[in-house]
């Protein structure tokens, strides 16, 4: 079905409207790939409404490919790059017939090779684009499997690396384009993907060596690599990030690009630190494509939320965004920034490092070695005939002072700060030295944050849990029977862990009149927090058992990732 009759039925059908195709084959237009594509990705119609759609416009069955398990000998009747290229599954065979899912069963074409290739004769399921392209990635691992890898490891000899500093470049570079090093190497970088892992740690022991992937702010060991692989693993990725591999003395930071599949660029920010025995190498997965920046699907709670868009839209004034490192500062900053990002603003951003490129915003890394850090861009941005800043992190008096200033002579200035809660931030700035009077006038809002982890959808079950428990993670008794708490029991969708996916638990202080006259008087944390909820302002816990009502969380997040308001 060519993309402008598709784009025609669903109009006829009123489950898109003309404007929103328009807008969809543009993108289709610039970004490539299909228009149901583009249609799901603007959010114009969901995943499964499409295949039902087309589901009945042909008279062929939809299939949801979660609830299948689909044999190996059935996929090994489609090879893995006609299924790429086709984006077809093979779901089950019954004597000479073979059933295939896909996304677009007007491709004639594609039914018609496999008939050819296979000698089976052909049926049609539909299924939507990213379920068919999660069973690819489920059954036809682009790089084995890493037990197979694992196996083939055990039978190789590579020499040994020198240990010793003056270390043997050359041998160092041929050790790392050993094939089972470059295979084993590129298995840990795409399967960090398909896990949906944030960040991917290598770590040398003194008698063992492993990788770990963080999974929804959860650390979960992955593999062990044979010891005498420490050094050329770790060579190969300093290689690929483009460092120094002769330097092992030092810490080192890089970045490695590479092209998946479909096209699809992944960035992976690296780190190298010198331990005890080799190097510590972290990788940080920065995937453009799935950066959420709709504030309003952040889990921002309604009035929350209205805060802080009123607050960013103020010509003037500094808000800041609080919270430990891997607690979802920059994309809240993100989301901010890109809700303001119009041609008639003049953006300018001071990061460490720049994690994801924005067009529109003028993004500045900062290099501390050359005397270019944030105190030293912040002058230089208001020397620019700026509207908006953004400093990546307030670490000093210097940095502070100058984005108070900022704040207070017509700019707006988002930063992010290390506290645990909003009424907490206010005395972490009048300790770095800045005036109480600076504050109070300056600050327009505070927002801390954490991630939780959503309770997986498709193995969710009640939970049992003690009204007692409840009462004392600070449920009010008269609210405890409203809440039925839920639990993952563990399935193939989440990897047995009870959790897919995160949510943000958000605290949103605006400086009402009451604060800023309590910061002048010289009151404490305590203080203000209480006068805050007295205002209407959630808790960090609050907040939490809120997504536990509304059935997003469990209650075993709410206890790790808040603490009591006692």
């Amino acid at each position: 079905m060519t993309s402008n009759r598709l784009g025609e039925l669903l109009v006829r059908n009123k489950l898109i409207t003309d404007s929103q195709l328009v807008q969809a084959l543009q993108e289709q237009k610039t970004q490539g790939g299909r228009l149901g594509a583009s249609l799901i990705k603007l959010g114009f119609i969901q995943e499964d409404d499409l295949a039902s759609f087309l589901s009945k416009q042909y008279g062929v069955p939809s299939i949801n490919l979660d609830e299948f398990e689909i044999e190996t000998s059935v996929v090994r009747l489609i090879p893995s790059e006609v299924a790429q290229k086709y984006q077809v599954v093979p779901v089950n065979r019954a004597g000479s017939t073979l059933i295939i899912a896909m996304s677009d069963p007007s491709n004639i074409f594609a039914i018609d090779d496999i008939k050819f290739m296979t000698g089976y004769n052909v049926e049609v399921v539909v299924a939507s684009e990213a379920a068919i392209r999660s069973a690819i990635d489920r059954y036809y691992d682009q790089s084995a499997t890493l037990a197979d890898v694992m196996e083939d490891l055990d039978d190789i000899d590579l020499e040994l690396v020198d240990e010793e500093d003056n270390v043997d470049v050359r041998e160092l570079e041929k050790a790392t384009e050993d094939a089972p090093v470059v295979k084993l190497v590129n298995l840990i970088l795409t399967d960090a993907i398909k896990r949906k892992a944030s960040d991917i740690h290598i770590e040398p022991y003194e008698k063992s060596f492993r990788v770990r992937y963080r999974i929804d702010g959860v650390l979960y060991e992955v593999m062990k690599p044979p010891m005498k692989l420490r050094s050329a693993i770790t060579s190969r990725l300093k290689i690929m990030a483009e460092m120094d591999i002769a330097e092992r003395r030092l810490p080192q930071d890089g970045r490695i690009k590479i092209k998946l599949p479909g096209g699809k660029d992944m960035d992976y920010r690296v780190n190298c630190l010198p331990t005890l025995f080799g190097e510590k190498v972290v990788l940080r997965l920065l995937d453009k494509s799935n950066l959420q920046l709709d504030m309003t699907k952040l889990g921002y709670e309604e009035q929350a939320l209205k805060w802080f868009m009123e607050t960013i839209h103020k010509p003037f004034g500094m808000v800041l965004v609080t919270g430990p490192t891997g607690s979802g500062k920059t994309v809240s900053l993100y989301s901010a920034l890109s809700e303001l990002n119009k041609i008639t603003e003049n953006i300018s951003t001071a990061e460490d490092p720049v994690e994801f490129n924005f067009a529109g915003i003028n993004q500045v890394q900062m290099h501390e070695e050359i005397g270019l850090n944030f105190a030293a861009a912040l002058r230089a941005f208001l020397r620019q005939d700026p509207d908006i800043i953004m400093i990546g992190e307030i670490r000093d008096f210097e940095t502070a002072e100058i984005g108070v200033k900022a704040a207070l002579t017509g700019h707006l200035v988002l930063s992010t700060l290390h506290t645990n809660d909003a009424p907490s931030t206010i005395n972490r700035l009048l300790n770095m030295g800045i005036e109480p009077f600076l504050v109070s006038s300056a600050v327009n809002l505070i927002t801390a944050q954490r991630l939780g982890r959503r309770v997986c959808s498709e193995c969710k079950e009640v939970e049992n849990i003690s009204k007692q428990s409840l009462i004392e993670a600070g449920v009010p008794a008269e609210e405890v029977d409203d809440y039925t708490c839920y639990r993952g029991r563990g399935c193939n969708h989440c990897n047995d862990t009870g959790y897919k996916g995160r949510v943000g638990i958000y605290q949103v202080m605006p400086m009402f009149e009451e604060i800023r006259e309590m910061v002048l008087a010289g009151a404490n944390t305590s203080e203000i927090k209480r006068e805050s909820m007295r205002l209407g302002v959630r808790t960090m816990r609050q907040a939490a058992l809120n997504k536990l009502k509304e059935g997003v969380t469990s209650f075993e997040e709410v206890l790790r990732c808040t603490v009591s308001d006692d």
